[in-house]
């Protein structure tokens, strides 16, 4: 991953905060700017440090401090702030039958995985980073009292692929171990799976009364001290968490039905039965109906690999994978309860923690938006960039929901670089408000709003191009600032002037997952302002999942209605007449 100059990093971030900030805003953070990288300022010390750094040898990427401090270092709760979630498309096949098959593929997904079967995903021809497919099994982010941890294969405590051959089937609270793999690692087949699956059903009738998976919503220093003491209070405390720890993933059976897609995607992003391990990498979630998703650990993981893993489970039928990874009936799988011994206190922790994930799912509005007569090949029709069209439109629907443009993330993929994960754009340029400036101008002309929007969307694909390229300032600068942290000095001032916070205090925060395989990608909002916006652009259909804190509900809906007309508007101005 390229090392930005320290001077093209301030440079860009100038110009990126531009657009968001007064004139007098802009002249304070040109002096911070001056200040920071001037002779004399903390600048050229600390992109010495990091120069150092990201030349040291066994360093992957000038960011390998950078990731950990970001995803690990975060100190809420993560369910629904970090995790997100794919709701899959429909299927014709009732709740077991379905799980059942989502394993299977899964095994043998695991088992080219293994193998170095599975060829490298592609952009454009330009072949990307797997690293991340190690962590897709057996793989937990463990609660840390100042960092959290993560336990994974392909470690130095874990060397090479997972060994386990379990999962953890979650059902009314109930943790139940299943194993999934033979003892010689050979696949249990469908009916063995199935049969698996209903035997835990029918054994888990009652719902658990403390279930151990809500403390897994508490903010990170709560969850590890809760689990300090789950394991001193009792042994078998210390191996059910190693079962779930070491499990391949989680699969989690409800039994609700959710009403409508609105409410399946709510599910899988907080679904707050107790029914989760939030901390578990990768778990499968099958609705009463057959209906089936994934809520996904965040911190070694990214969308586009989550993507390539559910296209895998879902582009062949269940049979085929089953066969593939050499699948047969050994009978019914062994299965064993994960039962915690709780005293008072961690009774109480739990049922504090339900209660308060509860309220904090309520206190977060969602809405879908979709669209079944617009996709990216109608955005290519009209001679546009599919993203840079829908980015357009957002930023119509925001000034006319909340009279104003604000920062707005887009994550870009960089895993053409090693170790590359997201860099962070942003999208408002001053061709982009100049394009909202003219839309929302009773006297301009078709032409001339014609003119604006094209120069807005070439702007917002050369910055994405830009991004792609590790040619962004956000990531570079922050990294600086964590370094001077990291050694005990003062924080520099350019982290407190008017272009820093404006820049970083999101209005909205987007992301695209274009798969065939979902219906609707999601996350939890980012800032008390903050409209969450999670899209599935293909070529047939524009899905959209929007989620905010609940005192902004209402510009959200706002937001939504205005996002469908400017969809619409748009497309009429750039069909030719």
């Amino acid at each position: 991953m390229p090392l930005p100059t320290l001077e093209e990093s301030c440079e860009r971030f100038l110009t990126w905060c531009a657009p968001l900030l007064t004139d007098e805003g802009q002249a304070a953070t040109e002096a911070e700017v001056a200040a920071f990288r001037g002779p004399g300022g903390p600048g050229p010390e600390l992109h010495a440090a990091l120069s150092a750094y990201d030349a040291s040898e066994g360093v992957h990427s000038w960011l390998d401090t950078f990731w950990p401090y970001r995803y690990l270092g975060r100190r809420d709760r993560i369910a629904l702030n970090a995790n997100f979630f794919f709701l899959f498309e429909d299927a014709e096949a009732a709740q077991v039958p379905r799980a059942a098959g989502l394993v299977a593929a899964a095994l043998d997904h695991k088992r080219r995985l293994d193998e170095d079967l599975v060829p490298p995903a592609t952009q454009r021809g330009v072949p990307q980073s797997m690293v991340q497919s190690a962590y897709l099994f057996s793989t937990t982010r463990i609660p840390g009292a100042e960092q959290d941890t993560v336990r994974a294969p392909w470690s130095e405590a874990w060397p090479g692929p997972s060994d386990a051959r379990h999962i953890v089937v979650l059902h009314r609270g109930h943790l139940v171990r299943m194993d999934v793999l033979g003892p010689d690692g050979v696949p249990h087949d469908l009916a063995d799976l199935e049969a698996g699956l209903r035997h835990v059903m029918r054994t888990a009738t009652a719902p658990e009364p403390f279930p151990v998976g809500h403390l897994t919503t508490l903010a990170r220093a709560e969850w590890a001290s809760a689990r300090t003491s789950l394991q001193a209070l009792d042994p078998g405390n210390a191996e059910a968490l190693e079962d779930i720890e070491t499990a391949l993933f989680c699969l989690c059976l409800e039994d609700v039905a959710p009403d409508g897609t609105k409410a399946a995607c709510d599910e899988l992003l907080h679904g707050d039965r107790g029914n989760r391990w939030f901390d578990k990498a990768v778990s499968l979630v099958v609705f009463a109906d057959g209906r089936a998703g994934i809520n996904v650990e965040h911190c070694e993981l990214d969308g586009t690999t989550v993507l390539g893993f559910v296209d895998a489970l879902l582009e062949s039928p269940a049979e085929e994978r089953a066969r593939a990874s050499g699948a047969r009936s050994q009978g019914l799988p062994a299965v064993r309860p994960l039962d915690f011994t709780l005293d008072a206190a961690l009774r109480a922790r739990v049922t504090e923690a339900a209660a308060s994930f509860a309220e904090h799912g309520a206190a977060t509005a969602t809405a879908t938006v979709a669209f079944d007569d617009f996709g990216s090949a109608a955005a290519k029709a009209l001679g546009v960039s599919p993203d840079a069209f829908v980015q357009c439109a957002y930023q119509l629907a925001h000034q006319r929901a909340k009279g104003h443009l604000g920062a707005t993330y887009e994550s870009i993929a960089t895993r053409q670089y090693r170790y590359g994960r997201t860099e962070a754009m942003r999208v408002v340029t001053p061709q982009m408000q100049a394009f909202v400036s003219a839309m929302e101008d009773p006297g301009a002309d078709a032409e001339t709003r014609r003119a604006a929007f094209h120069a807005a969307a070439a702007a917002h694909v050369t910055r994405a191009r830009q991004c792609q390229t590790g040619q962004a300032p956000e990531q570079h600068l922050w990294e600086l600032e964590l370094i001077q942290r990291r050694r005990g000095g003062p924080q520099p001032a350019l982290f407190r002037s008017p272009g820093w916070l404006t820049m970083r205090a999101d209005h909205l925060s987007t992301s695209s997952a274009p798969s065939t395989h979902i219906q609707y990608f999601g996350f939890g909002s980012t800032s008390p302002q903050c409209i969450g916006v999670a899209y599935v652009l293909l070529p047939d259909r524009f899905h959209v999942y929007l989620s905010t804190p609940r005192p902004v509900a209402a510009a959200m809906e706002t937001f939504a209605d205005a996002l469908r007309e400017a969809v619409a508007q748009l497309r009429a101005l750039l069909t030719p007449s």
